[in-house]
Order: C-alpha cells, then structure tokens, then sequence
C-alpha cells in the first residue's frame, strides 16, 4: 500500500475537464473551450484541471501510416496535431483562468513538452497502464499522476501502486469503462469498492463516458467513496461534430451542481458516529416521554416504577423515560399527575451540571 507520506490531498475533490482533441488543432478554438469552462468552474466554485493531451506525432505515428485516413485514431491525431507553442499558450490560459494545468502524455517525448508548458498533474491513459517505457518517463518527473485502469488487470494497477509507493509519487486511480459513449449498464461503479478496498490509502475516481445525464454516475460514485471525476469537454458548433459523450459548459454545470447536492446530502466522513444538530435534538426531545407522578410522593420517597407513568409532551426541567431510574430519592414531594423535576431527585443527574443543563433546556 502506498506509503502515508505521500500527500494524496492535490486529487481530493477535484474535477478533470478532458479537452483531448477537441481544439481540432486550432489554438483559438481550444482557447474558446477553455475560456467558456472556466466559468463555469468559477460559478460552481469547484477544484478543477483542464487537461490538454499531448503527441509528438512525429515519432508517436509511424511515418508509413501518417497518411492513412481509413485509420481513425490516426487519422484524427494527424489532423488535430498542434505545436509546442500553441499547447504552452493554451496551458498558460488554463493558469490564468484559476485552473490547474493537466496533460496526458502518450509518448516519452510529450512528457517533456509537459513539463516544459507547466503542467501540474500528468495523467496515464488506460491503454498505457502497462506502457513501462512510458511510465518510468512519468515516474522521474515526480509529478502527481492520475491512472485510468479502464480494461486493465489487478496485476496491473498493483504493479502500478507499488512503483508509484517506492518513488513516493502521488497516485490516484480512476475507475474507468474505456467505451465511447458508454451505456448505464456498462459503467460498473461497483468497481469503486473493489479500488478502495483494495488500496484504502489512494484517491480513488471516476472517469466517464456515458452519455444519458449528467447526474446519477456521480451521485452513485461520490457516495462510493470516489473523490475525484472526470468527464470529456467541448463546446457545441456546427463547423465541427459533437461526440455524444462529451459534455457541454451547461451539462458541465449540471455535474457541478448534482456533486455539490451529494456531497450536501452525504455529510461528512462516515469513520465516525454524526453528531446530531441542535434542530434534530430539539424536534426529538418533543416526542420523548416525560415522567409524570401516579400519585401523591412525599419527601424521602424511594422512587420505583409504579409510583409514576410516562407521557408526551416533555417539560423543560423534567425527568424523561432515559433518565428514570428505581431507586432515586425525593427530596421534594410531587403530587400526582405533576411532572417529576430534576429538582425534586437525588439523582447523579441533578449533580452533573452538563446533565442537569441539558434537562433543564430542553422540552416545553
């Protein structure tokens, strides 16, 4: 397991805004989708990465293929490719606009233009989880990396962890169904416990594609446990296609809000018994039943369970059914059917001020 020294909170809450290929090669579309998604970041008041990915085309296609547009990958790498200077303008944008700079590196030479542009956190794609040319690259930055594990294999991920673990190199891991777009049936979010059970001291994510809304995946993961989400971005034109599982600056600001609702309705963190609000309190002590005298009781009577009844409402100063016990002193008479005191008991919690204060505010 990763060792505690590592500083896992650069991945605590925080959104990863994929822009992968979707500048077309154009600076100042890639700039458009920036500049209309970090408002909404900003609106929502969320952590959030906007993430370039990065090619050297030359060496990462082979020259025989660059040509070849019956090879889509190829092809749309080809076709979006775009400069050393261009990304480092595009990264600087990221900077201005609050958000952090992220890159997923594809070669070994793209990990040096990332590092030259300022990138903050690399990202290993799913289908390099394995790549250890690659990732030995990654490894000698010490930069934060986050790990998509869509189509992988427990040795995998393990053998992953524990490189990461001897170099002290931050690590999360994204669930991840590597299908684009991605149905509800196939999303597998219960692999979220298998992550976190699996590796109890990483910042474990999502990483999504569906397609159908922009809610239930991270309602469902956000209440797994998962800490971190990712989601394709670009902006709707009609020069260019709109892949049906990307997510627009309005859904995005769907998502931003669906988080903000679970981690409201979630609370805190489940490692430790809540503590109730005084509004909870208060409506309940309304429905607890007080203790009231069956009868006439003198001073010095030993009080027991037949010399009294319980009953709603609960007055302030009153005994409740928590508190009765057999046993307890008079030390002020009670007539039948008034309420039994605290006052009136010699009782530990008349002598406890914490106890005697809470049954002295609470109730009618």
């Amino acid at each position: 397991m990763p060792s505690a020294m590592v500083n896992q909170s650069v991945f605590d809450e925080l959104f990863v805004l994929e822009l992968a290929n979707n500048h077309w090669g154009s600076l100042e579309r890639g700039l458009r989708i920036i500049q209309e998604f970090s408002k909404v970041v900003r609106y929502n008041n969320v952590r959030a990465a906007i993430k370039l990915q990065v090619r050297d085309v030359d060496s990462f296609v082979h020259k025989s293929f660059r040509g070849r547009d019956d090879i889509r990958y190829i092809k749309k790498t080809v076709e979006t490719r775009m400069s050393r200077e261009h990304l480092a303008e595009m990264a600087e944008a990221i900077r201005r606009s609050g958000c952090i700079r992220m890159a997923t590196a594809f070669d070994e030479e793209s990990v040096d233009t990332c590092l030259e542009i300022g990138v903050e956190i690399l990202k290993l794609a799913s289908s390099d989880i394995n790549d250890w040319v690659l990732i030995e690259k990654m490894g000698r930055t010490r930069k934060p990396i986050i790990a998509s594990t869509g189509g992988s294999s427990v040795k995998d991920v393990d053998d992953l962890v524990k490189f990461c673990e001897n170099r002290n190199i931050p690590l999360a891991l994204n669930h991840c169904v590597a299908l684009y777009p991605t149905e509800d049936s196939e999303l597998e979010l219960n692999q979220i416990d298998f992550l976190r059970g699996r590796y109890p001291n990483l910042t474990i994510g999502l990483s999504t594609h569906e397609y159908k809304d922009w809610t239930s995946s991270i309602v469902i993961a956000y209440a797994k446990g998962a800490r971190t989400f990712e989601r394709h971005i670009d902006i709707r034109t009609e020069d260019k296609p709109f892949s049906p599982y990307c997510t627009d600056p309005e859904q995005c600001d769907v998502w931003f809000r669906s988080f903000k609702k679970v981690k409201e309705m979630c609370g805190p963190p489940g490692n430790q018994k809540r503590i109730p609000t005084d509004r909870e309190t208060k409506y309940l002590d309304a429905l607890v039943r007080g203790v009231y005298a069956a009868r006439d009781l003198p001073v010095g009577h030993i009080l027991t369970e037949r010399d009294v009844y319980l009953a709603v409402p609960l007055q302030k100063g009153q005994i409740s059914c928590r508190e009765l016990m057999s046993g307890d002193v008079l030390v002020k008479a009670v007539s039948a059917n008034e309420p039994v005191l605290i006052d009136c008991l010699d009782s530990p919690y008349a002598k406890t001020p914490s106890l005697r204060d809470l049954i002295m505010t609470r109730g009618l």
